[in-house]
C-alpha cells in the first residue's frame, strides 16, 4: 500500500469525535465512548460476540469489514512503502486509570511518532492479556497498545507484543502503582516514565487498516504491530492478570485486507 493510499485511508473514516471515543477505554482517550450505564465485557452475555447488541452505537462490532485484532500470517507479505516509524517520546508524569476494561496510562503532551511523513501525537497506552494480535496463530503473553492521534483526530496504534522474559522497570513502576479503584485517573507523585523503555531494539512492523478492538469498534484506525516482541517478567504478567485475567477480543476476519511488512 503506497503512502497516498494510506493517507486517503486515514482521511476517510475517523472524525475527532471518534478519536476521543477511542482514547477512553481499551482503545480510547480519558472518557468512555458510551453512556456510563452501557456494560460490555469479555465473557458471557456482554462478551465480544454480543457487543453489537449491547448498544446501537456498537453496530460496527458485527457489521464492520475492517475489524481488529487480526491474525498476521507472515508468509509472502508485500513490503510497505512508508519506511521506518520515527519515535520521538519524552518522559511523562505517571498518570494511571483503571477504566474497568484495562489499565491505561495517560501520557503528557509532547511525544509523537512520524511515519510516511505523517505525524501522530501519543495520547495513552494500555494493555491486553493475552495479546489481541496473533502472529502465525501465536498469541503472546500480553500486548501494549500505544494510541496516537493526528491533528485531524485520525488514530494510529503501535502494538508492542510482550513475551515472558526479563522484568521491565517501566512496567514495574506502573504495576506498583495501580489504582485501588476503577474510575478517575490517578497521578502518581514523584514518578515519571519514559515509553522508549518499552520499545524493542528493532522496530520493523506489520501494517494494516483496522478498527478499535473495543466498542464502538470504529474503523479507520492505522495499525502498526512491531515485529520484535519486548519482554515482561512472569511476575509482572501475573500482576496485571490479577487486575485483568483476560481482556482480549478474538481475532477478526481479514475480509480481503492486505497486511504489509516494513523493510
Amino acid at each position: 500500500m503506497r503512502p497516498t493510499r494510506i493517507f486517503a485511508l486515514l482521511l476517510s473514516t475517523l472524525t475527532l469525535a471518534g478519536a476521543s471515543a477511542f482514547a477512553a477505554q481499551a482503545e480510547p482517550a480519558p472518557q468512555a465512548p458510551h453512556a456510563p450505564h452501557v456494560h460490555w465485557g469479555y465473557s458471557g452475555a456482554h462478551g465480544p460476540a454480543h457487543w453489537a447488541a449491547v448498544d446501537e452505537g456498537f453496530s460496527a462490532c458485527s457489521a464492520g469489514h475492517e475489524q481488529s485484532p487480526i491474525n498476521i500470517s507472515t508468509q509472502a507479505l508485500p513490503h510497505a512503502g512508508l519506511g521506518d516509524i520515527r519515535f520521538d517520546y519524552q518522559t511523562s508524569p505517571l498518570n494511571i486509570v483503571d477504566n474497568g476494561h484495562t489499565i491505561q496510562v495517560n501520557y503528557a503532551p509532547g511525544s509523537h511518532i512520524e511515519v510516511g511523513g505523517h505525524r501522530y501525537e501519543l495520547v495513552q497506552f494500555h494493555f491486553h492479556k493475552p495479546s489481541e494480535e496473533r502472529v502465525n496463530g501465536k498469541a503472546y503473553a500480553m500486548v501494549a497498545h500505544l494510541v496516537h492521534k493526528d491533528a485531524e483526530g485520525h488514530l494510529a496504534v503501535v502494538a508492542v507484543l510482550l513475551d515472558k522474559g526479563q522484568a521491565k522497570p517501566l512496567l514495574q513502576a506502573i504495576f506498583d502503582n495501580l489504582p485501588q479503584h476503577q474510575g478517575e485517573p490517578t497521578a502518581v507523585p514523584g514518578v515519571a516514565i519514559d515509553l522508549n523503555a518499552l520499545l524493542p531494539e528493532h522496530k520493523g512492523y506489520y501494517h494494516f487498516a483496522g478498527s478499535l478492538t473495543t466498542p464502538p469498534c470504529s474503523e479507520g484506525v492505522n495499525w502498526f504491530v512491531l515485529k520484535e516482541p519486548a519482554q515482561a517478567s512472569a511476575a509482572q504478567i501475573a500482576r496485571f492478570g490479577r487486575a485483568y485475567a483476560h481482556n482480549a477480543r478474538p481475532v477478526q476476519p481479514l475480509n480481503g485486507r492486505t497486511v504489509e511488512v516494513s523493510e
